[in-house]
């Protein structure tokens, strides 16, 4: 009965479900560590053991999301970006791929009714916490990694349990309709098994 519910939002969900992050109070620790997070500058790239499984996965990945996103230098830059910031938070770039696919459409400009922006719907609280008051939460880059950086924190408060963590990046915690959305996109659009080569 679940898998049907599930099945059924993620079919009636062309519309984001846009994500309304609670804001807590972080230790000093947390804020530092999420502070580091977000301020490297390195150049995004691809995070493969090989040039060649890279590009099988930069090809697989494209042909998928062309329809959202039309424009292939965009399109590549945006999945290079989410490998990227995916691996660097020790997430799974595909996850990632589904929870931009439920929060916002893959629509760079998405903004919610609680206030939410962007690819990853991250909401402008951060900023203040973790950032400076000059980030552009459009920007993809930031967007991505702001996004990434939450996940990571919310999955490391809830001890790595995916449902909870997710919950919580959508403010739904105990709710499992949002969990399940996500991991249904994830798994039925996005789910990723390196070829061997």
């Amino acid at each position: 009965m679940r898998k049907l519910i599930a099945c059924l939002l993620l079919v009636c969900a062309s519309a984001a479900w846009a994500g309304a992050q609670k804001e807590e109070q972080l230790s000093n620790s947390v804020r530092a560590l999420m502070q580091k997070s977000i301020s490297d500058d390195a150049a995004p790239r691809l995070v493969f053991a090989s040039g060649a499984e890279s590009l099988v996965w930069l090809s697989d990945m494209s042909r998928r999301l062309e329809q959202k996103m039309p424009d292939k230098q965009l399109r590549i830059d945006f999945l290079r970006t989410v490998n990227y910031e995916a691996s660097r938070a020790g997430l799974d770039p595909q996850l990632v791929l589904g929870l931009i696919q439920v929060e916002s459409g893959f629509k760079k400009y998405a903004v919610s009714a609680v206030g939410a922006r962007g690819f990853m719907q991250v909401m402008p609280f951060w900023v203040q916490q973790i950032g400076n008051p000059d980030q552009d939460l459009f920007h993809l880059r930031l967007n991505l990694r702001y996004g990434c950086t939450i996940l990571r924190h919310y999955l490391d408060m809830e001890k790595g349990d995916l449902y909870r963590a997710l919950g919580r990046y959508n403010g739904s915690l105990g709710q499992p309709e949002y969990p399940y959305m996500v991991v249904g996109a994830w798994r039925k659009s996005w789910s990723y098994r390196a070829p061997s080569l």
